[in-house]
């Protein structure tokens, strides 16, 4: 139930009043940073921001964690600068000196949609800051990387555009019931149509456009991202939005497990925004190969 005279405008100052501002770069970047302990950095995908891990990192900090989560530019909160490189590999460097503005010298690392190619850069580049590393419904072979058919659109000129002038406070939640949640009837439609503003916020979505037409898809890119999930020291595992019609787990969540060699994918009766209703499973999943990490030492 919507708390009384609340609107997205109260959301987003509540959301924004929750968090804090660094400067990466000369990017006013914001985070969000909840609770003490061990850090657990979330990186987000598209549409969405660090407003996604607004339940996650409130439920590890009650369990004794550091919950992180950064808007990249061009999203959320944070700065978008015309002549920023929105590309995965340059996103990847970006958080790397995120995380030095915000002192994580190490942390568990969780990824989810485009944040999955970001994050195993990010890994595979300075594996000696991972503790342990949890991906959500993502995919790992840039190579050979199908768009989903409501991505696609966007990669076009003048169809992205229209496509992105379409999404609006009557046509989001649509989306958001098919396409992120199983039951919206827990989440007030001002969180959810915060998502929209979150992403038109001061550009109209211009960096969004930017990031869509911008997937690397190389081969070493590729390379790279393995190297995230092979042959680490640190723990694995994948946790799914099992009926996410999108990035399936058939597909992708196949993909990824046999990339890291995984015995199992922990999969949740969610949908491709699962952060938003499983929140309390996630997080109990992060924390318990968290404390693997040092029954293991």
């Amino acid at each position: 139930m919507a708390k009384k005279g609340r609107n997205i405008q109260t959301v987003i100052e509540e959301h924004e009043a929750s968090g804090k501002y660094i400067t990466v770069d000369g990017i006013r970047t914001f985070a969000l940073n909840y609770g003490r302990g061990e850090a657990v950095l979330c990186i987000h995908g598209v549409p969405t921001s660090s407003f996604l891990y607004r339940k996650i990192l409130t439920s590890l900090a009650k369990k004794g964690y550091r919950g992180v989560s950064v808007d990249l530019p061009g999203l959320g909160l944070s700065d978008r600068p015309k002549d920023f490189d929105y590309s995965f590999s340059n996103f990847a460097d970006f958080l790397y000196r995120a995380s030095i503005a915000l002192k994580l010298k190490k942390f568990h690392l969780v990824v989810h949609d485009i944040g999955g190619p970001i994050g195993f850069a990010l890994a595979a580049r300075h594996p000696h800051k991972i503790m342990s590393l949890t991906i959500l419904n993502s995919w790992i072979d840039v190579v050979n990387f199908k768009k989903p058919a409501v991505m696609r659109p966007f990669e076009k000129k003048l169809l992205g555009e229209a496509e992105l002038k379409m999404i609006s406070h009557v046509t989001w939640p649509v989306m958001f019931k098919g396409m992120g949640v199983v039951n919206t009837s827990r989440i007030p439609i001002e969180e959810i149509n915060t998502y929209v503003d979150l992403l038109k916020r001061n550009d109209e979505g211009k960096a969004f456009l930017k990031i869509m037409r911008n997937f690397e898809r190389s081969r070493e890119f590729r390379d790279l991202c393995l190297r995230a999930v092979q042959n680490v020291k640190y723990p694995v595992q994948a946790i799914w939005g099992e009926k996410d019609p999108a990035l399936t787990v058939d597909t992708f969540g196949k993909d990824i497990q046999e990339a890291a060699g995984l015995k199992e994918i922990i999969k949740l009766p969610s949908r491709h925004l699962l952060q938003e209703e499983a929140w309390l499973a996630i997080a109990d999943q992060i924390v318990e190969q968290a404390k693997s990490v040092h029954l293991k030492t």
